[in-house]
């Protein structure tokens, strides 16, 4: 079970975020990242879509021999995680907005969060909110049209920076000193918000996070690949469209320039078609 890889996914090129720290936090675990792009964003999606597509992606993971999952999606998780850890016959890590860290290190008791409509209105959301950010007035904002940026590759153009300032500027206004970046797509914006904010906020992404948690579940279930070995494949890179943006944005922000493939995965009820290259 050790040497079997970690299986990643998100709705589209976000989770790449997630995958980079994961690569950093654990450097001899094989990893398979899929990119549902065929389907994303999952931020306008229903629940009952999210749920199917997660436990579908899930199982395709666990046939290529995933031993444990993480749903590298904020919309997916929030949706569908305690499904999904019920379900699946691995372990199964979550995402979810950085409310804690934030109502922490906010001075000003005001914070941001950048996020997806469902995201925000999902009871998960509710109940962190009720957590953990009590003594903490939240400006929580839906970052409509953030994620189809990313998913065509389009990290800092003038639209981006518009459509980012008009998000961003009203919260600054508000008194904020910290900004969740609510989904996983967003942290590819971190040059961009920066330069909104120059040094007057804290920028909250919870990559790093979610790979010490993985790091803690694969070695309380004694599944941590063997330290110090030099026979670590590169990522496995997959997409359910035709790969390009993925291939493009995993060359330009993670340096990995190999091959992406094309799978389909089907509904679960359907037949899934073997993966091929694209």
């Amino acid at each position: 079970m050790a040497v079997r890889p970690v299986g990643i996914f998100d709705s589209g090129l976000g989770g790449l975020s997630v995958l980079r720290a994961v690569r950093a936090q654990l450097p001899d675990e094989a990893l398979v990242y899929v990119a549902d792009s065929r389907y994303a964003p999952y931020g306008e999606r229903d629940h009952a879509f999210i749920v199917e597509r997660t436990l579908a992606i899930g199982e395709w993971l666990i046939s290529q021999g995933a031993k444990a999952l993480v749903v590298a999606c904020n919309t997916a998780t929030a949706e569908s995680i305690a499904l999904a850890r019920e379900r699946l016959t691995i372990p199964v890590i979550g995402v979810e907005p950085g409310i804690k860290p934030a109502a922490i290190q906010s001075k000003t008791r005001v914070a941001g969060v950048l996020a997806t409509q469902v995201t925000l209105r999902s009871e998960r959301f509710r109940a962190l909110m009720e957590r953990h950010g009590a003594d903490c007035r939240f400006l929580c904002q839906p970052g409509h049209g953030l994620v189809e940026a990313i998913e065509r590759c389009d990290v800092d153009s003038a639209q981006v920076r518009a459509l980012l300032a008009s998000y961003i500027e009203p919260m600054l206004a508000a008194g904020a000193d910290t900004l969740v970046l609510g989904c996983t797509h967003y942290p590819f914006f971190d040059a961009v918000i920066r330069d909104i904010v120059d040094d007057r906020v804290m920028l909250i992404d919870t990559s790093v996070a979610i790979a010490r948690q993985l790091e803690r579940v694969l070695g309380s279930n004694g599944l941590r690949a063997a330290t110090g070995t030099n026979s670590v494949p590169p990522p496995r890179l997959c997409s359910t469209n035709d790969g390009a943006h993925l291939r493009q944005l995993a060359s330009r922000l993670l340096g990995l320039g190999g091959p992406v493939e094309r799978v389909d995965i089907a509904p679960r009820d359907t037949p899934a078609q073997e993966p091929r290259a694209a």
